[in-house]
């Protein structure tokens, strides 16, 4: 099977257009097209659907992305050892983590690491933990920084980060020092994240707890501000809060909960020379700093 045809073929899928995709890889949109119909014939079905308003997977498409994406995964790896072999330091890290990783431990880990490793591309996916591993199921992603979860694949420790209760700065509860677990049922409660496994769905399933849920949010950032508009109360984990400043008060819960973070990988061993490199870097520095 034709890598390039199927590099073309995600690049499609990602922008949503033929035209799109050709401005990306240098192609003309005729180019572009030739190349996925090429692919199509050698599987023997259709892959896109196409219409005036873009281009969406078929079924039949969805049954075999990822088996393609597996393609291009070991062929990435062929290009890193080989590099390797030669002497150098070349290829592409992608990464799913949650926002707050992302936002208070990745540029300084990614500073770091390209101080050394400039020829290493490192994409950042920011998404929920329900997505993360399913990313690292289709190889989409090489390596998640996240909570622990049952997958198929390898758990590389790193920390434990407490779980807090936001608060509107006037709350009942925030000149308190902790926040009792049977008090957050009796409050109206805004849900992050809802249907995406977070560690929030979890300690309230643990502790039985029935939120009046009076708000849901797609956004951690958006939910802290709600919170600071009055509208309810909210949950996160502590580092999430690390680096904003708000009219809320961010305390723990009573009984205290945990979330152990670390690195989910597929397999360490099979993993690319570019990504072993990257989850060393990302040891040390949680080493150093927690």
């Amino acid at each position: 099977m034709d890598t390039e045809k199927c590099r073309v073929l995600f690049t499609v899928i990602q922008q949503g257009s033929f035209s799109a995709a050709a401005k990306i890889l240098g192609y003309t949109p005729s180019g572009v097209m030739r190349s996925v119909n090429g692919l199509e014939e050698e599987v023997g079905f259709s892959l896109l659907e196409r219409s005036p308003q873009g281009v969406n997977v078929t079924k039949d498409g969805e049954r075999i992305l990822p088996m393609i994406r597996r393609i291009l995964h070991w062929e990435e790896q062929i290009r890193q050892v080989g590099a390797q072999i030669a002497g150098l330091d070349i290829g592409n890290v992608a990464v799913g983590t949650y926002f707050s990783v992302a936002a208070n431990w990745l540029p300084q880990i990614i500073k770091s690491f390209q101080m050394d490793y400039p020829q290493i591309h490192v994409a950042i996916e920011e998404c929920g933990s329900r997505d993360m591993y399913k990313g690292l199921e289709e190889r989409r992603l090489d390596c998640c920084i996240t909570t622990k979860r049952e997958f198929p694949g390898e758990w590389i420790p790193l920390c434990r980060d407490e779980m807090m209760v936001w608060l509107p700065a006037a709350h009942r509860l925030a000149k308190g020092k902790a926040v009792p677990v049977g008090e957050i049922a009796k409050e109206p409660f805004i849900r992050p994240l809802p249907g995406h496994d977070t560690d929030v769905e979890k300690v309230l399933a643990k502790e039985g707890i029935l939120c009046q849920e009076h708000v849901t949010s797609v956004d951690n950032y958006t939910t802290y501000r709600m919170v600071e508009a009055g509208l309810g109360i909210s949950m996160n984990n502590k580092l999430m809060t690390a680096s904003w400043h708000g009219q809320v008060t961010v305390l723990p819960m009573d009984p205290p909960h945990y979330i152990e973070l670390g690195i989910a990988v597929p397999s360490l061993r099979h993993a690319s020379p570019a990504v072993k490199r990257f989850i060393a870097y990302v040891k040390q520095w949680v080493q150093e700093n927690y």
